[in-house]
């Protein structure tokens, strides 16, 4: 069973422990109406009210945790009453609310990940499919040497195809069921394509080599049109990480001088450097948000 880096025991253990908070489970969870869509497509073999039920064993563990940790450091050090049980209270509950909130969204960014990585590795796979068929290579093989390939989740994809073929499913039924709990639209199409030409007799070559065709044509555009979205971003960084902190600094120490004002010039460097921390996180973040997948 997967694990979730922040649920403090493995998944098992936390849904035993989890279980006399079904009913909360159940009643938080109709806040969530996707949430069991994506459970299924991430896989998590979980029902939402047993989900929601692990997330508040999260959050409440965690609360626990801080709350009793900081009351201890605080008591130790003689703080005031009323502000140790601020703190601790306030600390501990934005503790529980992160990670109850980072588990009930876990799926959500588990299955991103995954369409990612298919998707990433999904032209190179079909390539070698095209090679694979075009050399007179029966498509089940073609499908086998894929699924022993290093092509990460798409190779796990393929290897239950294989699995259902193997067990007496015909290629087009095992095809079709792989697509459809996909989450990639990409990869599903792809799929489909492949599908509708088994079942007309197409030609499979033919026909891997157009949505080969197709997805590098798609690609291209895709980097295109990133490249024409880095250039705002590029001025952005020039005006707001370089010319603002510049004349900023020398406007402030020329009116200081002029107005007789004291400034406290460390504080203000200070201030402006984690300005530029923060800032150019998010420039990173943003950019990398905009890359198209496989570039």
């Amino acid at each position: 069973m997967k694990r979730i880096p922040i649920v403090p025991v493995p998944m098992e253990k936390a849904a035993g422990a989890s279980k006399h908070l079904l009913n909360w489970g159940e009643f938080f969870s109709n806040m969530f109406p996707g949430l069991a869509f994506e459970l299924e497509q991430s896989e998590f073999h979980f029902e939402p009210r047993e989900w929601v039920a692990i997330a508040l064993f999260t959050a409440l563990f965690y609360f626990s945790v801080l709350l009793t940790g900081l009351f201890v450091v605080l008591v130790s050090v003689k703080v005031e009453l009323t502000k140790m049980i601020l703190i601790s209270l306030g600390a501990s509950s934005v503790l529980g609310l992160v990670g109850f909130i980072y588990v009930i969204f876990y799926p959500k960014l588990y299955v991103s990940r995954k369409i990612n990585h298919l998707e990433k590795n999904l032209p190179y796979a079909l390539h070698h499919l095209l090679i694979e068929v075009r050399s007179g290579v029966p498509l089940f093989n073609a499908l086998v040497s894929i699924s022993q390939s290093k092509y990460g989740i798409l190779s796990e994809e393929m290897k239950k195809a294989v699995d259902d073929i193997s067990t007496g499913k015909s290629e087009i039924v095992a095809l079709e069921t792989m697509a459809r709990k996909n989450p990639s639209l990409y990869f599903r199409r792809v799929m489909w394509q492949i599908v509708n030409s088994l079942k007309s007799g197409a030609d499979i070559g033919n026909t891997i080599k157009q949505i080969v065709d197709n997805l590098s044509e798609e690609q291209r555009v895709a980097i295109k049109k990133y490249g024409s979205q880095l250039n705002p971003m590029t001025l952005m960084y020039m005006i707001f990480a370089v010319i603002f902190p510049t004349l900023g600094i020398t406007f402030l120490l020329i009116l200081s001088s002029f107005v007789g004002v004291g400034i406290d010039l460390h504080l203000v460097l200070v201030g402006i450097l984690l300005f530029l921390l923060m800032f150019q996180f998010m420039i990173i973040g943003l950019i990398k948000s905009k890359r198209p997948v496989g570039v």
